[in-house]
């Protein structure tokens, strides 16, 4: 009777063993999965931080710069072409964040040639609401880049910990996912052409 009690209780106390090792590895995975989905959030706080100063900074070009319209209309039409696309970072695909990016890239193209635009008004780049834009969105280009490096280190920490051995059986068991990244433009390794 003794032998089988102890039997049972070691048996109990590797189930119990197992048990606390599947719970401690799961409230990891959910709270590195929460820290990836609060790090995605803030990239998209700081595109929507964008989108938001665009219609402000075109106005005020605008009045400067009334003959520039086609410009000002692809500025337009690429921050409606960026914000039109939405991503939950629980279901983040690697072509769906090369789709984002991609809009993402555009618009900072268009924003780059008003930006160039600005150059032939001399009273417009002396404009003090103008100047504000102009820094408020070199700022926010500055956080973007941050909020992307800072969700690329979260997903990697978490894509890390899932794959890891033992923690793969419990990302198995429970649907974990490996999570996807920001990457560089095409031809981002390429320094620009600068002629004078």
């Amino acid at each position: 009777m003794k032998k089988t009690s102890v039997i049972l209780l070691s048996i109990v106390a590797v189930v119990a063993i197992i048990a606390l090792w599947i719970v401690k590895g799961y409230n990891h995975m959910v709270v590195a999965d929460e820290q990836v989905n609060k790090d995605w959030a803030q990239v998209e706080n700081q595109y929507q931080r964008r989108a938001d100063l665009i219609p402000n900074l075109v106005a005020t070009v605008k009045g400067y710069a009334a003959h520039e319209q086609s410009t000002l209309d692809a500025v337009v039409a690429a921050r409606a072409n960026a914000t039109s696309l939405t991503l939950d970072a629980n279901n983040l695909t690697e072509e769906q964040l090369a789709d984002f990016q991609q809009r993402q890239g555009d618009l900072s193209m268009t924003l780059g040639r008003l930006l160039a635009i600005t150059e032939n008004y001399p009273d417009l780049k002396a404009n003090q609401n103008f100047l504000e834009l102009q820094s408020q969105l070199e700022g926010t280009e500055n956080r973007i880049t941050v909020a992307r490096n800072t969700f690329n280190a979260s997903a990697q920490a978490f894509n890390a910990y899932i794959r890891r051995f033992p923690n793969n059986i419990i990302a198995s068991m429970f649907g974990f996912e490996k999570k996807a990244y920001f990457q560089a433009n095409e031809g981002a390794e390429l320094a620009p052409t600068v002629a004078f």
